[in-house]
């Protein structure tokens, strides 16, 4: 790559399913990369397997990137899918033409050549070959280009395959000369024959992905280490086509916590499973950086800004990365407390909604503001607010099981009564912390009850259990008129 060309990287996702967090990773280090050097981050989809790839996994996919804020300068555009760049398509499946044009480029120079061997024949020259130590090579005789050409059009079907032409006597190294593991050596000999164009019309995996990263200039490739087997075949069609190679970087592993690769079995492997657990992206950002990446100034919590300052291939760690979960949901509390309190709102709503919960209060901003100063130190992820909020919602209010037995209770009918009277008397709608616990003072005169007898009949009539959060929290953020329907519900059963 010449020192003045500007950085071109690509996210290529194959859209099978949401985005998994090693994808999610692979986007990240590109778009940094992209960003730190002032270039160009390329999304590319690769959607070739006719079987697998779904329209509807390509939205999904395009969504979670916009929820990460992994904004591309080239490809499908996020709302109208439209391709926005000089080097469409984007979308492998629209770029048929191009691989056809160069895999009859390289069968008429005779570095490839029609295949009609069928499945079961080719089954048995694999075999063969691999008790021979060897690996695929062509068959005894290569139809010529324009007699395979007539026989398609007849009706016959033929693959395209590379022909490596392995002398054995004359093997030689292709080496890698990899950003993240250093040079990687491989021996010529170590494929065969390989497929370009499957005998469908439907290009493979390398095949595209070396043609794509030549056309759309791509100077440096980021990806998971499990496409480096898939280097040497690359490499070959590079210089076949006499393409100048980008630079590539093999990615660690993202390993669950017993060491082993991570899966839908470890739990939670999606952006989208994440979002609706409630976790903030830029969490989730920052975490999935710091697995397989290290601040140079050693640091946990680092902004976008930040990141985009620091980022750099040196800082790669090629070792294996655990996905703690631990740590993800600690990084996850520290950037939702840190939120200004009208944006955790904008982002807690969905999740009330979603479990039903309609707060009375919820329009006053001085509420929002005061249910949340008592909410977030106590959560993890936006979802917990269903749990924290739920007492809060009128229509939610049911007498629990374990407050069965306070009904029993000759005082609680006593406490019930006084406190609706000192509700019905109370001047506002809001009541303080302070202003409780004058009421619960005089309603234990009132009544003549204490201890358990007096606290837990007032805990029922306010979220109808015996036990959970302080009522001096939770009774300034309900208003007085749920309280009097809440403590009726009582008095009409007691």
């Amino acid at each position: 790559m010449a020192s003045n060309q500007k950085v071109r990287v690509r996210f290529a996702p194959s859209p099978t399913g949401y985005l998994h967090v090693g994808g999610a990773r692979t986007a990240l280090y590109n778009f940094l990369y992209a960003k730190h050097f002032a270039g160009d981050f390329i999304l590319r989809i690769e959607d070739t397997d006719l079987e697998r790839s779904t329209e509807e996994s390509m939205r999904m996919q395009i969504a979670d990137l916009k929820w990460l804020g992994l904004q591309w300068d080239e490809g499908p555009n996020p709302e109208t899918l439209q391709d926005m760049g000089p080097y469409g398509p984007y979308r492998q499946s629209q770029r048929k033409a191009i691989y056809q044009e160069h895999a009859d480029r390289l069968v008429n120079s005779g570095r490839a050549y029609y295949d009609f061997r069928d499945d079961a024949e080719l089954e048995k020259i694999k075999e063969a070959a691999v008790a021979a130590g060897k690996p695929l090579g062509p068959p005894d005789k290569i139809v010529p280009a324009a007699e395979a050409k007539a026989r398609i059009a007849s009706g016959e079907k033929a693959a395209i395959r590379f022909r490596n032409q392995i002398d054995e006597s004359k093997v030689r190294d292709f080496v890698l000369h990899d950003l993240v593991r250093g040079d990687v050596t491989f021996p010529s000999d170590m494929v065969g024959d390989f497929v370009c164009i499957r005998s469908n019309g439907m290009p493979v995996y390398n095949f595209c992905c070396t043609i794509d990263d030549a056309l759309m200039k791509i100077t440096h490739v980021f990806r998971a280490e499990e496409h480096l087997s898939n280097t040497l075949r690359q490499m070959m069609l590079f210089e076949a086509f006499g393409y100048e190679m980008p630079r590539f970087g093999h990615l660690s592993f993202i390993l669950g916590p017993d060491r082993q690769k991570l899966s839908k079995r470890h739990g939670a492997t999606s952006c989208h499973d994440y979002k609706e657990k409630g976790y903030l992206p830029e969490a989730l950002n920052n975490f999935i950086l710091l697995s397989g990446w290290s601040s140079p100034k050693g640091q946990e919590i680092i902004s976008r800004e930040e990141q985009i300052e620091q980022f750099t291939h040196e800082r790669f760690n090629p070792a294996p990365a655990v996905f703690d979960d631990a740590k993800l949901e600690w990084m996850n509390s520290v950037y939702l407390r840190a939120l200004p309190h009208d944006e955790l709102w904008r982002r807690v709503e969905p999740f009330l909604k979603r479990a039903g919960l309609e707060i009375p209060m919820a329009e006053d901003s001085a509420w929002r503001d005061q249910a949340l100063s008592v909410f977030k130190t106590k959560m993890t992820t936006l979802a917990d607010a269903e749990t924290l909020f739920l007492p809060l919602a009128d229509s939610k209010f049911a007498i629990a099981a374990d407050g069965e037995e306070v009904f029993a209770w000759p005082e609680a009918g006593r406490v019930w009564k006084a406190w609706k009277e000192e509700l019905v008397k109370f001047p506002g709608e809001r009541i303080s912390e302070t202003e409780f616990n004058a009421i619960q003072d005089r309603v234990k005169v009132v009544a003549d009850a204490k201890g358990k007898q007096l606290f837990q009949p007032i805990r029922v009539a306010v979220i109808g259990q015996p036990h959970g959060t302080e009522l001096k929290i939770l009774v300034p953020l309900l208003p007085k008129s749920s309280l009097i329907r809440r403590v009726d519900i009582c008095l009409a059963r007691g």
